[in-house]
């Protein structure tokens, strides 16, 4: 992999991370459409280090007072401390699907044509949850059964194709909660899920495959980095004003497209 190809899928990956369009899925066939190597292991923890940092830099004042709040009083303090209890309870479904599933679903269901089923899927997902949305309910009125149903939607991301940030954003409109409710916690509860998936991966040793060197891995970081932080900010300001039916049309669009390249390309 060179330089250009990181900068490339670094920027697949921080845009797609955040907006609820899969970047397991985007990253096999971003890489199938332009007729490029699968990344090595050591470029997806790269990648996903980056998109940690991005998360973590967008909502750092989040995160410190969540967890100054374990040593404070008061109503304030208590919400926080609620908030984040709920991270933690959503974070375990995804954790469990991960540490027991994760590599085989990656070897039967990342082919191109599989992915862009599970996009299709994102999309309808997508499309009904802003059919049924209420958005009666902020992020304080979050309850622990909310926090186990959008950590399982979380867990079901481990398809390559169904969007994380989709899937619980979606499972938080079917709940009630607001777009932007939705989207927070969504996003909240990424942290431990994209720590977590870096460093499992980290078990295997951090060695290229694909000819990465240091600056390869670097610009695919900084890409991936500064791209989620602008996704972030982008969605959230998004959903205060529109709805997701745009990003359903989006997976439905990218998904018939690469059904229609594999049967091309099977039919020549």
């Amino acid at each position: 992999m060179n330089i250009p190809e990181a900068l490339v899928l670094g920027l697949v990956q921080g845009l797609t991370e955040f907006l609820p369009v899969s970047s397991s899925g985007h990253l096999v066939i971003v890489p199938y459409l332009l007729g490029w190597d699968m990344p090595s292991t050591s470029f997806d923890i790269v990648l996903h280090l980056g998109t940690m940092v991005a998360v973590l830099a967008y909502f750092w004042k989040d995160i410190v007072d969540i967890i100054a709040a374990f040593s404070q009083t008061g109503r304030t303090a208590v919400a926080r401390r609620r908030l984040g209890v709920l991270i933690v309870i959503g974070t375990v479904p995804a954790a469990v699907a991960g540490a027991l599933f994760e590599k085989k679903f990656e070897e039967v269901f990342a082919a191109p044509a599989e992915v862009a089923v599970f996009l299709l899927l994102t999309g309808v997902l997508l499309f009904l949850s802003e059919a049924a949305a209420r958005r009666i309910r902020n992020i304080d009125q979050l309850k622990v059964g909310d926090s186990l149903l959008i950590g399982a939607a979380q867990a079901v991301a481990i398809f390559p194709g169904i969007s994380r940030s989709g899937s619980t954003i979606s499972t938080g409109l079917f709940l009630g909660l607001t777009r932007e409710a939705a989207a927070r916690y969504s996003f909240l509860l990424s942290i431990p899920i994209i720590a977590g998936a870096a460093l499992f991966k980290l078990r295997h040793g951090f060695s290229g495959g694909n000819g990465e060197d240091a600056a390869t891995l670097t610009a695919g970081f900084i890409v991936a980095a500064v791209s989620g932080f602008l996704a972030i900010k982008f969605l959230l300001g998004f959903v205060r004003r529109h709805d997701l039916r745009g990003f359903a049309y989006y997976c439905w669009a990218a998904g018939a497209f690469v059904i229609l390249v594999e049967i091309i390309r099977h039919v020549a």
